[in-house]
């Protein structure tokens, strides 16, 4: 297994700043504990983790995304209620002009409903066991493709 930082390809462009996500816990979810492991993993690749901890609500999430200028959000939502809440932060985000901001997450999500999350504009979801060096990969490749800077 690689180590996080040197997850890297030769065609991987070399970004202007290290990669900025915030993960959230959306709603009455109080399970953060793969969050946290998560956060931990992103910033062992070298990444900026930024944790709102739990019990936030969608506009919390894309305010603080906005504040912090991320490249990515993360959602770790275990509760079922993914079919609330990352729509109506898909259309947050669609009204703030945050088209070039990746929104991913994971947990306890269907297979169909992943799909269907993923048509409404959400990125790659993970589920729980996920290897954490595909999560690393997949958000480099994802903001190398977003970033225009």
């Amino acid at each position: 297994m690689q180590d996080a930082k040197t997850m890297t390809s030769s065609s991987e462009k070399t970004f202007s700043r290290p990669i900025r996500v915030l993960i959230a816990k959306v709603g009455l979810d109080g399970h953060d504990r793969g969050a946290k492991v998560i956060a931990s993993f992103l910033r062992d690749a070298g990444m900026e983790v930024i944790y709102t901890g739990l019990r936030q609500t969608p506009d919390m999430v894309v305010n603080a995304a906005l504040q912090e200028d991320v490249d990515v959000i993360g959602i770790s939502i275990l509760s079922g209620a993914h079919n609330t809440v990352f729509p109506k932060i898909i259309a947050l985000m669609k009204e703030k002009g945050m088209n070039d901001v990746l929104l991913t997450g994971g947990g306890i999500i269907p297979a169909d409903d992943m799909k269907k999350l993923n048509e409404l504009g959400a990125g790659k979801l993970f589920d729980p066991g996920t290897n954490t060096d595909e999560i690393v990969k997949y958000i480099k490749e994802e903001v190398q493709k977003r970033r225009n800077f």
